[in-house]
């Protein structure tokens, strides 16, 4: 598997973006290498290109404040079946407001499994397009998130979201 990749500098941190073709197969706020460390195929190697085509337009246009300009691109990463229904639900948060976990594994379809829906939301390869950032605990407090609370918190700003 050859896969390319790019990091894009960032106020908080670098954001690192692996493509398939236009597909986001994996992305998040840390070095491309730690990006791949992340990924789950052993075999697939990403050659580092410069930022081009639509993905990378649509993460400067988000960058740029566009917070929709994320919603149109494909992703795609390994997962059970609800892991992959609450990644798709998560799709559906609007830029600017939040849900708790609770409200994600109901809206998933399984009200009782907020733990499971908090693991997916732990073990997403492609923040920010499936926005795991907009899921904050039941009080409202920001709860977790893999590339630290200052970057979600960031993130969250960037969006409008009042937090």
């Amino acid at each position: 598997m050859k896969w390319q990749g790019w990091k894009i500098e960032t106020p908080v941190a670098p954001w690192s973006i692996v493509v398939d073709g236009d597909v986001v197969v994996a992305s998040g706020f840390c070095s491309l290498d730690e990006l791949v460390e992340r990924l789950p195929e052993a075999s697939a190697s990403v050659a580092e290109v410069h930022p081009a085509g639509e993905v990378s337009r649509a993460a400067r246009a988000y960058l740029a404040g566009d917070a929709a300009a994320l919603d149109a691109v494909s992703v795609r990463q390994p997962g059970g079946p609800f892991q992959q229904e609450v990644w798709h639900v998560m799709r559906e948060v609007p830029a600017g407001q939040t849900w708790s976990y609770a409200d994600l594994a109901t809206k998933a379809g399984r009200p009782a499994a907020t733990r499971a829906a908090g693991t997916a939301c732990a073990q997403n390869l492609v923040a920010p397009f499936v926005p795991c950032h907009r899921i904050v605990r039941s009080d409202g407090a920001l709860g977790g998130y893999a590339y630290g609370l200052p970057v979600k918190r960031w993130l969250l700003a960037l969006e409008g979201a009042v937090h």
